[in-house]
């Protein structure tokens, strides 16, 4: 892993579909944006901060997620999720997140990533 410090962010904006809803995750009548997909747009702005971190070879997994759901916000509604780095331990890198809709803050917390060298990391799966 390269050199990365505290305070690199990064945004990743989605517009929306009903496959974000919670009816596709299987949630019948609540056209809303789903806990999980709000989730998979903090993971990918986290994702983000570290592009430019990474040695050849090397990604990130996703290792811990704490985040309260506040509000709703309609299938269809662009979201800003964004991350920014807070703490750095060799290659365990903890993120703060929120994603938002408009003004309105839908969720915030923290999360964790790995940074690892994918062709191990593969390896190790049962095949």
């Amino acid at each position: 892993m390269r050199s990365l410090v505290p305070g690199v962010r990064a945004v990743h904006v989605v517009e929306t579909t009903e496959r974000d809803s919670a009816e596709a995750f299987g949630n019948p009548g609540v056209p809303v944006v789903a806990t999980p997909a709000l989730i998979g747009f903090l993971e990918t702005a986290a994702h983000r901060c570290l592009d430019g971190a990474y040695e050849p070879g090397e990604g990130s997994v996703g290792t811990h997620v704490d985040v309260r759901h506040l509000a709703a916000a309609p299938a269809g509604a662009t979201i800003e999720a964004s991350a920014e780095v807070t703490v750095i331990d060799g290659r365990r890198i903890r993120f703060a997140v929120a994603a938002r809709w408009g003004d309105t803050l839908l969720m915030q917390g923290t999360h964790e990533r790995a940074v690892v060298d994918l062709a191990r990391f593969m390896a190790r799966l049962p095949s």
